[in-house]
């Protein structure tokens, strides 16, 4: 495959990832802090179906791309700032995917809050601690990514 659009696939995946992920991250955040209900249960449907419809695809393309790309460079998957690259993708995945659960069960329960005209269950608020002690890691260990993507000639 063509090394531009290898290269460029692999970028597309990489801001999906730190940019929807952290614009979702921030407007769940926003609404699950407003209190409203009505707002709460439109950000959780709009969070969910962002991570189905970007989040998920980038997370196949990322590793694809990436190791399409260092086959096609010659380079080795076992460099260090590659191989912590992949290990830091596997931690970052690992999260998200217990994140994205969290997510699911979030919009449900406030979904139904909303139809029954009830408060939000006392859960609710232990899963968006969760969600947050998760997201945070995995934010992070995609950044770092980034990073090693970008200056790991720096470290070498």
């Amino acid at each position: 495959m063509n090394y531009k659009l290898l290269l460029l696939m692999h970028l597309i995946g990489m801001i999906f990832f730190l940019g929807i992920g952290t614009g979702s991250a921030f407007y769940k955040f926003m609404a699950d802090r407003s209190k409203n209900l009505q707002a709460i249960v439109e950000v959780n449907k709009i969070v969910v179906l962002v991570d189905w419809l970007f989040t998920t695809p980038a997370a196949f393309i990322q590793p694809i791309s990436g190791i399409a790309l260092a086959y096609l460079l010659n380079i080795s998957l076992l460099e260090p700032w590659l191989f912590a690259s992949i290990v830091l993708y596997i931690i970052s995945g690992s999260l998200w995917l217990v994140a994205v659960y969290l997510q699911i069960k979030m919009k449900n329960m406030a979904l139904s809050a909303l139809e029954k005209k009830e408060k939000l269950p006392l859960e609710y608020q232990r899963y968006v601690k969760q969600w947050i002690l998760l997201g945070i890691p995995s934010f992070l260990a995609m950044f770092a990514i980034m990073l090693l993507m970008m200056f790991h000639h720096w470290i070498n």
